[in-house]
């Protein structure tokens, strides 16, 4: 059961770098347009997670050498066995550049995603895309040994057509049911002719309908992917929470469909449940309005001095559960508190299986008129809710942008929040340029116990490594 309720700073480990040198940097593949831009060294995008069965072993996800129009040189493992004081590295063969071979040697992978299930094994999941975005595919690799190893990738989908493009995938393995692991994604689908420009191919990843496959084998076979809804709606960023009595709620971003809609008001979160493992779907639930940011547009924010877009991922939801509760929590970052002029981290929770949501409330403790973003939500053993984020209350008139990383967690349920800073400052503006400067549409947060383990991207000085990924430990009391 969880503990009282107390609030209580927890003591933050120095930050850990978990990751390294490029093992992608012989690699020559991967160049869509002539100027596309590879970031060497570079990482970005990373999730983590934490093993049930043994809170030492920790593994993490990220992108590796991002390119500037889309995905990166492959997807990097980082493994700890000492619950993030030091890391080692792997990675799947989820791209050429990373060993794939035959029909899995992708010029690209991306989004990446990392699961344990109770057992101890550990699944990841990618994006794999080719050249031009033509074929896009969502694989899963699972290992074994901690993240020692990663057996080859199964296909889940593969589109070549042009028409349809799979995106921003998360896989999820089940607690309360031993070898159900789930992964949904986004499929876009384009009526009539293909396109030609890069660009729209990128407009359109954006939009499309929710998918799922599960495996109840642990990870051996997976289902044919089904789409999760017959209605006229557009998703992003779809992920699976599972509940203490196994109901299934899966969070994403909804915006409208073609044609005629019912209402102007199109643009939300929403949640959809299922009861029996995913093999039926409830109607869309809206937990709220998500508010769109200017002038920017909905999943960037402006640097403040320039002008010029940081691509943060604000409409992409993040869900945790409390295990003994079954209280459901959703982050995500919007306008609502500035008029659209820049975003704060919100949060609604759920306290009957996703049937009905509290009103929004604001979690960052950002002291000035500034951006919060990239918010992430874990609940620890005691109950305590965490939510991690960047903010720019650093920045001032001096150049660069100065970005902090921060932890904020609540002890009743969300009713009032306390902040300690876990990162930072870094200047974003030397960050990668990807349709924005660029760390990642999401960050990684998990727990261990009482404690909580922050995994984030980190912008250096350095032209030939513009990033980093580190962890950083929280301890309770």
């Amino acid at each position: 059961m969880a503990g009282p309720v107390h609030a209580y700073p927890y003591t933050a480990a120095p930050a850990v770098t978990a990751s390294g040198p490029s093992p992608f940097s012989g690699c020559t593949v991967g160049q869509m347009l002539p100027d596309s831009v590879v970031y060497p060294n570079t990482e970005v995008e990373p999730f983590v997670a934490v093993n049930p069965t043994n809170p030492d072993n920790v593994i993490g996800v990220f992108q590796q050498d991002r390119w500037s129009d889309g995905g990166a040189r492959g997807l990097v493992t980082a493994r700890s066995s000492d619950g993030g004081l030091t890391w080692s590295s792997t990675f799947a063969a989820f791209s050429a550049c990373a060993g794939g071979t035959g029909q899995n040697a992708y010029e690209r992978a991306s989004d990446p995603w990392v699961t344990f299930d109770p057992s101890g094994n550990a699944y990841q999941i990618s994006l794999s895309v080719s050249d031009l975005l033509e074929t896009s595919a969502i694989l899963v690799s699972k290992s074994t040994d901690g993240g020692a190893t990663w057996d080859a990738p199964k296909t889940l989908l593969r589109d070549t057509n042009g028409l349809n493009f799979n995106d921003k995938e998360s896989i999820t393995a089940d607690p309360t049911r031993d070898g159900y692991v789930y992964a949904v994604w986004d499929r876009g689908a384009l009526p009539g002719g293909s396109r030609s420009d890069i660009s729209e191919f990128h407009s359109f990843a954006y939009r499309g309908q929710p998918m799922f496959s599960r495996s109840t084998d642990h990870g051996a076979t997976w289902s044919a992917p089904v789409a999760m809804s017959a209605q006229n709606v557009f998703t992003l960023g779809n992920q699976v929470a599972v509940l203490p009595d196994g109901t299934l709620v899966d969070v994403f971003w909804t915006g409208r469909g073609s044609g005629l809609q019912p209402s102007p008001n199109q643009n939300f979160i929403g949640v959809m449940t299922s009861r029996d493992a995913g093999l039926h779907w409830s109607p869309v639930t809206k937990v709220a309005n998500f508010s769109e940011i200017a002038p920017c547009g909905a999943e960037r924010v402006c640097d403040p001095d320039t002008g010029q877009p940081v691509r943060a991922g604000t409409n992409i939801p993040d869900i945790a559960v409390d295990g003994d509760s079954g209280r459901v929590y959703v982050v995500w970052a919007d306008g609502r508190y500035s008029a659209g002029a820049r975003p704060d981290v919100v949060i609604s929770q759920s306290s009957d299986g996703g049937r009905s949501w509290s009103a929004p409330a604001k979690v960052n403790g950002t002291p000035v008129p500034a951006a919060a973003f990239n918010a992430a939500v874990e609940v620890s053993s005691d109950g305590t809710v965490g939510v991690s984020y960047y903010d720019f209350r650093s920045n001032d008139a001096t150049p660069g942008l100065p970005t902090d990383a921060f932890l904020a967690h609540s002890h009743d349920n969300g009713a009032t929040w306390s902040e300690q800073h876990i990162g930072g400052p870094f200047d974003m503006e030397q960050a990668p340029f990807a349709r924005g400067l660029f760390l990642g549409d999401y960050q990684g947060l998990d727990s261990a116990g009482q404690d909580f383990l922050a995994f984030f991207s980190v912008s250096t000085a350095d032209p030939n490594n513009r990033a980093d990924v580190v962890s950083v430990r929280l301890a309770a009391p």
